[in-house]
């Protein structure tokens, strides 16, 4: 049986083989899976919501932005012995999950998380290799750094890998 470090809402982690990663829940969320696949390290962040800005409280979850968890998930993974100028990365989530009649910018959470990754992701010089985004369904994904796939099972659409 395979074993499975679980990522949490708003958290990452980190995982070598034949351990793989995996986090549920995804909906308006992301998550990002960066990876070596020459040391098969792996990592994986569920982020919601873009920016750290966002936060109210005194005590900051960097997991929780996508302009914070990606440089704690970088860190972790280095410490690992991931080599950063082998990094890539794949995405899944994002979601609009609700209909508003209102068009304001900050009901758009689930696209603006996507781009927020995204722009993070260039900042760091890491390429994104495969993406499944949008949409309006959940998500639960799970990463094999062995093969380098995740599988992506969406509600009510089955599963697919990318």
């Amino acid at each position: 049986m395979d074993e499975i470090v679980k990522v949490g809402m708003a958290d990452l982690n980190v995982a070598k083989p034949p351990k793989k990663i995996r986090t549920s829940g995804l909906g308006s969320c992301v998550g990002v899976v960066i990876y070596d696949e020459t040391t098969k390290i792996c990592g994986m962040a569920h982020v919601m919501l873009p920016n750290s800005s966002l936060g109210k409280s005194e005590t900051m979850n960097k997991a929780k932005y996508a302009d914070t968890a990606l440089d704690v998930l970088l860190e972790n993974l280095s410490k690992l012995g991931a080599k950063k100028s082998q990094l890539k990365a794949k995405l899944a989530g994002g979601s609009q999950m609700f209909k508003f009649s209102s068009s304001s910018e900050m009901m758009r959470i689930g696209p603006r998380n996507v781009e927020a990754v995204k722009e993070k992701l260039r900042e760091l010089r890491i390429s994104i290799v495969a993406e499944d985004v949008g949409g309006s369904s959940g998500r639960t994904i799970e990463f094999d750094p062995v093969t380098s796939k995740l599988s992506i099972r969406t509600v009510s659409q089955g599963v697919s890998e990318i």
